[in-house]
């Protein structure tokens, strides 16, 4: 029994990304590899931030709450991708499976919900400079994390939920290296017309509805910096939303491809899902410090602070 008195399946294979497994040890030390960067950079930058009084701001509040989310985030998959490519059958129990749907939708959703967030914080910097303390207040900043994690948990709750009803008879191949609910959907003998229909809805309304006001932010502070008169000032500005921007177009360009698109079993699926929920946590914290003095000058100083505590 799985989940259901009349469910025969009590676990899922996951095909993973190869059978050969000189290739699989090529990976698991890529994947490796990348995941003690992704670790290394995001508790670097909460570190920083953290300790380093120059970045109190509501901007790097924001981004180590992002640090934070991409931590989770790679957390959810990574592990057991590992696992599996040095184990010659990739089981997981349904149990599990759905429980790692939960966190991707929760993480997932959370990250959407914080970079739309972050995108009205540059808004206000770039927009309303005069403003932006008495706009971006430390109660509102707060209020907008809680919130995120508020609507991400209900939306992660609700679909779980609804998956806990579908039967799994017969197949158990997931055409995947992870569970994702797209790739669970041709599994099941149950009729899915009504989690297609929701899941679709969940991807419109946490993705669209975080990157509609992100895509008009945008255009508001691309018009407000076209009207500064000096190259610096300009440049200055963009400066200050380009690794946003570019957060922004990584994860949801690869996001919206995987859940708006029927899964095709292909290795495409597996690649968009590796983009945002393995590259983009890894890469967030490089785009943020190579592009941005004041995270250089505070790593910097925080490495110094430690080097003599060592000494």
């Amino acid at each position: 029994m799985a989940l259901r008195n009349h469910s025969t399946i009590t676990k899922f294979i996951l095909t993973g990304l190869s059978e050969d497994p000189h290739i699989q040890a090529l990976l698991f030390v890529l994947f490796l590899g990348i995941y003690l960067l992704t670790l290394m950079g995001n508790l670097t930058m909460m570190l920083v931030i953290r300790t380093d009084s120059h970045l109190h701001t509501p901007m790097y509040f924001l981004l180590s709450n992002l640090s934070f989310l991409d931590l989770c985030f790679s957390s959810v998959t990574l592990p057991k991708l590992l696992e599996d490519l040095l184990s010659e059958k990739k089981t997981i129990s349904v149990e599990g499976c759905l429980a790692q749907v939960f966190f991707v939708f929760l993480t997932a959703g959370n990250e959407a919900c914080l970079l739309s967030v972050m995108a009205y914080d540059r808004y206000a910097a770039i927009c309303h400079p005069l403003l932006y303390s008495q706009v971006m207040s430390s109660q509102l900043c707060k209020g907008l994390v809680w919130g995120s994690w508020g609507l991400a948990s209900l939306n992660a709750v609700i679909i779980v939920l609804l998956a806990l009803n579908l039967d799994f008879c017969d197949a158990q191949t997931i055409h995947h290296y992870t569970c994702e609910l797209p790739s669970l959907f041709p599994l099941s003998c149950s009729d899915i017309s009504f989690n297609i229909s929701m899941l679709s809805f969940s991807t419109i309304f946490l993705g669209l509805g975080n990157f509609l006001p992100i895509f008009f932010s945008y255009v508001r502070i691309i018009f407000n910096i076209l009207s500064i008169s000096s190259t610096t000032g300009r440049s200055k500005a963009f400066s200050t939303c380009s690794s946003h921007l570019i957060a922004v177009i990584l994860y949801f360009g690869s996001g919206m491809v995987r859940y708006l698109m029927p899964p095709s079993g292909s290795f495409l699926d597996c690649l968009s899902s590796l983009q945002y929920s393995v590259i983009t946590p890894m890469l967030n914290p490089l785009i943020y410090s190579l592009k941005n003095k004041e995270v250089k000058t505070a790593v910097k100083r925080t490495l110094g602070k430690y080097l003599q505590y060592f000494r």
